[in-house]
């Protein structure tokens, strides 16, 4: 039945994304100085100007995902006279959440773990060069350490570590004035997993469409809904998000992020993303700029992390139901030892303050 749901949400995404990028790309290509053809767009070669890069990435803390910051690679495989076949890869290093503000909900996130991404795509322009199509995706992994908890509840001796891992597909269309990303985040393997004497954590599956407008070639605004899924149904929701971005330099861009979704409220991030190598080296690389349908080629795709949700375990090991009931709630020190339960009337009462 999962199966059959994701089919379908990545298909109804897919069918979205084609037709608002079909409805868009046939106005006419507007640009200070006139058509792709009459900007010289049509002269670049792309083997000159798509080449490997490496760069710094970094983020603050946000709805499920820690504060991280780390370094990654774009590597064409194949570049052809409108296309590239890529692979993206990245490793951060997840630092510990702010004190007090828990970037999974309940359960404050510790430092320092790893986490990796990997992406193998193919992109292509069209005929005139005033779009670029992608299709891209991926496995994600996420380590996490656990700390205290943001409710009061003493969890001290029972913090565990949590190993999360997903597959990712993203499909974008980008002009030099519109921008598209659908994409869907899928977890796999041991998807909840508990964090400590009262809490499990969960990956979750997201699944998002993007539209972005570049109010200058440098500052782009885009919005998107998202759903997603997961932790037992504690963090099932819809969502909305919006983000600016901004090319400070060449090469160095920054971001800011504000989501809202019932699980998680109000979340605000930022980030930033410095390139280098490619174009940069080349004599062309100013030339180039303006075009942001060939830059596109060469940029990372995006939506890389796990995102974790948690929720109190003990809601469902007093109701004797769920995932979590029976034997499987008893908790356990680093020891491995039992911890005694308290009465299960006591349990419900604290779960329903904590949630």
């Amino acid at each position: 039945m999962r199966g059959l749901t994701t089919a379908l949400m990545l298909r109804r995404l897919s069918i979205g994304l084609l037709a608002s990028a079909v409805a868009i790309a046939p106005l006419p290509l507007e640009a200070q100085d006139g058509s792709a053809e009459d900007l010289g767009v049509m002269s670049i070669s792309l083997k000159d100007v798509v080449k490997p890069t490496i760069g710094f990435q970094g983020a603050l803390q946000g709805a499920g995902t820690p504060n991280q910051a780390g370094l990654g690679g774009f590597l064409p495989l194949s570049v052809g006279d409108n296309s590239v076949w890529f692979v993206d890869a990245l490793a951060n290093v997840n630092f510990a959440d702010r004190q007090g503000y828990s970037s999974i909900l309940n359960t404050d996130v510790a430092g320092s773990t790893v986490s990796t991404s990997t992406r193998v795509g193919y992109r292509w322009l069209n005929g005139d060069r005033s779009w670029m199509f992608g299709i891209n995706g991926g496995y994600d992994a996420d380590l996490m350490n656990t700390g205290s908890t943001d409710t009061g509840i003493d969890v001290s001796g029972t913090e565990k570590s949590a190993f999360f891992q997903q597959v990712a597909v993203n499909a974008e269309a980008i002009s030099n004035d519109w921008n598209f990303n659908a994409y869907a985040l899928i977890p796999m393997g041991e998807v909840d997993q508990r964090l400590n004497l009262f809490y499990n954590g969960g990956a979750l599956d997201t699944y998002g469409l993007d539209v972005g407008y570049f109010i200058t070639p440098e500052l782009n605004a885009s919005a998107g809904y998202f759903y997603q899924s997961g932790d037992s149904g504690e963090a099932d929701s819809s969502g909305v998000l919006g983000r600016l971005a901004y090319e400070i330099s060449s090469g160095v861009t920054a971001g800011a992020n504000i989501t809202y979704d019932e699980a998680f409220d109000i979340r605000v991030s930022a980030d930033i993303k410095v390139q280098f190598g490619s174009t940069s080296e080349t004599v062309q690389r100013k030339e180039v700029q303006q075009f942001l349908v060939i830059n596109a080629l060469i940029s990372t795709p995006s939506n890389r992390s796990v995102r974790v949700y948690d929720h109190a375990l003990f809601n469902d090991c007093a109701e004797g139901a769920g995932k979590n009931s029976g034997t499987s709630c008893t908790p356990t020190n680093n020891a491995g030892l039992p911890i005694p339960l308290p009465p299960a009337h006591l349990i419900r009462t604290l779960c329903r303050y904590i949630m």
